[in-house]
């Protein structure tokens, strides 16, 4: 091998120990860091701040549930008006047309009376004919009772009383009775060509006019009485018990406050009363349905009062029977499950309600609520029994 090969193995040979010792301390230097590196340590410390809340003091007392309700103005009192005999129009009152008010017993229309007036002395002329016969008759009775006391004889009661006329007599009686009554007839006929209005009312509509030819039965116009409205209002059945309905001693159904904010504008409200139980449930929604009735319903007895409009969907508000014991709750404070928050002694307490009947505003709660109790009025962000609360502006 020549000094050439022999160098380059030694060369090979230093380098590969150099490395290996490299590589050897490398590996120590690792194990060594790795043995003795500090172990780190983590401390989560967690401490819990009270919640600033807003609370209200309830009160236990008496009160009075508002029953909402939605209704539509009815009539009261509402007719077809038809002739009771046939004829002509020739007169038209006044007041006879649509939105107008018409007074109990105006004359509305007037019929052509000459027919009536020709029947009436016809009936009249046969009652004076039925009257003289009747005189007649009474005469020709007195010649017979003369003639059977010449006669001397003693006849049975019912020859006696062919011999003395005595069935002549009661024809001619009826005969005047029917006649009067006849000429009685004839007048009220007569008395009906003028139609007039059975009530104070409001003409709704008219169907006829001067010339029209008219028959019973045929409709001349729509009247409604202006007394009394009703709005037939529809409650649920569960809300009934609490409402007061008419007493058999004349005692007044519950009071009710409606409104029409459409029409009336916001603040203006007209005053009823319940006046009546329909006996049935409405047909879509399941619900009782309440007449309210309402007095002066065109405002004519008190200025400023709003009128109400037939067909009108309004707003009621019935004042229900007094609940006893109770803590009238906002509603918005009635949390779920029908549950209320209570701060208690720095802290918030869950509370059960018992809750004995709603309105639109507030719950009347018979159980879970006490004299005192501070109901927090804040919504949460934790809510847990026995969170730590505080009042908003109390320094934490």
């Amino acid at each position: 091998m020549s000094p050439e090969a022999v160098r380059g193995r030694v060369r090979t040979g230093v380098t590969v120990t150099v490395a290996v010792a490299l590589l050897a301390a490398g590996g120590a230097l690792v194990a060594l860091i790795l043995a003795t590196e500090p172990t780190a340590t983590r401390e989560t410390v967690s401490k819990e701040t009270a919640m600033p809340v807003a609370v209200t003091e309830v009160q236990t007392g008496t009160y009075r549930p508002r029953i909402e309700a939605m209704g539509t103005v009815r009539a009261r009192r509402e007719i077809v008006l038809s002739p009771r005999v046939a004829g002509q129009v020739i007169e038209r009152g006044a007041a006879f047309v649509p939105g107008r008010l018409v007074a109990e017993d105006e004359v509305l229309l007037r019929l052509d009376p000459a027919d009536y007036e020709h029947t009436l002395q016809q009936r009249r002329s046969e009652l004076e004919q039925a009257q003289a016969e009747l005189r007649l008759e009474q005469g020709e009775q007195e010649v017979a009772a003369e003639d059977y006391e010449r006669l001397g004889e003693e006849l049975p009661a019912e020859q006696r009383a062919l011999v003395l006329r005595k069935p002549q007599l009661s024809a001619a009686r009826a005969q005047v009775a029917s006649a009067r009554a006849a000429v009685a007839q004839a007048e009220l006929e007569l008395q009906r060509t003028r139609i007039r209005a059975p009530f104070d009312a409001q003409v709704l509509s008219r169907a006829v006019n001067v010339g029209s030819r008219v028959t019973p039965g045929d409709e001349l116009a729509r009247l409604v009485g202006t007394e009394t409205y009703w709005v037939e209002a529809t409650v649920p059945v569960a809300k009934l018990d609490w409402i007061r309905l008419p007493g058999p001693e004349a005692e007044q159904g519950a009071p009710v406050r409606i409104r029409d904010r459409g029409a009336w504008g916001q603040g203006v409200a007209r005053t009823g009363r319940i006046d009546q139980l329909i006996g049935s449930l409405s047909g879509e929604t399941r619900m009782a349905r309440l007449l309210v009735a309402v007095d002066d319903p065109l405002g004519r007895e008190a200025d400023g009062r709003p009128r109400l409009l037939l067909d009108a969907y309004v707003a009621c508000r019935i004042q229900g029977r007094p609940v006893e014991g109770v803590v009238r709750l906002d509603r918005a404070y009635v949390r779920d499950g029908d549950t209320a928050w209570v701060m208690a002694d720095g802290e918030l307490a869950i509370r059960e309600l018992d809750i004995r009947v709603r309105d639109a505003e507030h719950a009347y709660v018979a159980g879970g609520l006490s004299d005192g109790d501070r109901v927090v009025t804040s919504d949460l962000a934790t809510v847990r029994e026995g969170a730590p609360l505080r009042l908003k502006g109390e320094a934490p």
